[in-house]
């Protein structure tokens, strides 16, 4: 089965290489998308031999997401693989994943909030699980990591998911496609890798308000 890593990024020069280096090793492909970055991250993607799409302006996580998965389709994933750019995911969790989606899985959740739920920082780990609540209570779903970069889908699973969000309100968005695609979703432990870089990204308050808005106006649209 052919598996493919997409990997979102903007502005993520220090870390993409590495990134890209011990991805491969884990995929017969990877595909970067260049969401708008203002740096040397599309070029240190072609540079490492990643498959790169790049948006001519910032569109948000859910717009390279959605370029990306077309791209993996179109490449001829039977997996494929979301993982971010900023090192906190570690590409040896990627074979798990593709076992569970090869064992019958089409959603799969790599989640930091069971075994490793005590490494992530104090407000982060509040942040996330706000974001779990709220994807309940708009999709009916509970997942112990809502936002998790790092997920799985089978290709039947990825062709039936319609993504409407640009922006970072796109991780819940998956629970609503889930429920109404029927998916078998499965959960494994991953142990996320906190660095200084890592933790500058993600979402703050400001954001976190703004992403449950748009969700909100996402559900009553």
């Amino acid at each position: 089965m052919k598996t493919i890593i997409i990997i979102p990024a903007y502005n993520e020069e220090q870390t993409i290489g590495k990134v890209i280096e011990e991805a491969k090793k884990q995929a017969d492909e990877v595909i970067v998308i260049d969401d708008g970055s203002k740096d040397r991250t599309k070029e240190i993607a072609i540079l490492k031999n990643a498959i790169v799409y790049r948006h001519d302006i910032n569109l948000g996580l859910g717009a390279a997401l959605v370029t990306g998965f077309e791209a993996s389709l179109k490449h001829g994933a039977d997996i494929t693989i979301t993982l971010d750019a900023d090192g906190q995911h570690n590409p040896l969790d990627v074979p798990k994943i593709v076992k569970e989606i090869q064992n019958g899985a089409e959603f799969v959740i790599g989640s930091r909030l069971t075994k490793y739920s005590k490494e992530m920082p104090t407000l982060r780990y509040f942040y996330n699980m706000a974001g779990n609540v709220f994807t309940f209570l708009l999709y009916g779903i509970w997942t112990s990591d809502s936002q998790s970069g790092l997920r799985g889908f089978s290709r039947e699973a990825l062709k039936k998911i319609n993504l409407n969000s640009q922006k970072m309100e796109v991780s819940s968005e998956f629970f609503r496609e889930a429920k109404k695609n029927n998916l078998k979703i499965k959960e494994i432990p991953i142990k996320p890798v906190y660095t200084e870089y890592s933790l500058s990204k993600g979402q703050g308050f400001t954001t976190g308000v703004k992403t449950l808005i748009r969700l909100i106006l996402n559900k009553i649209i």
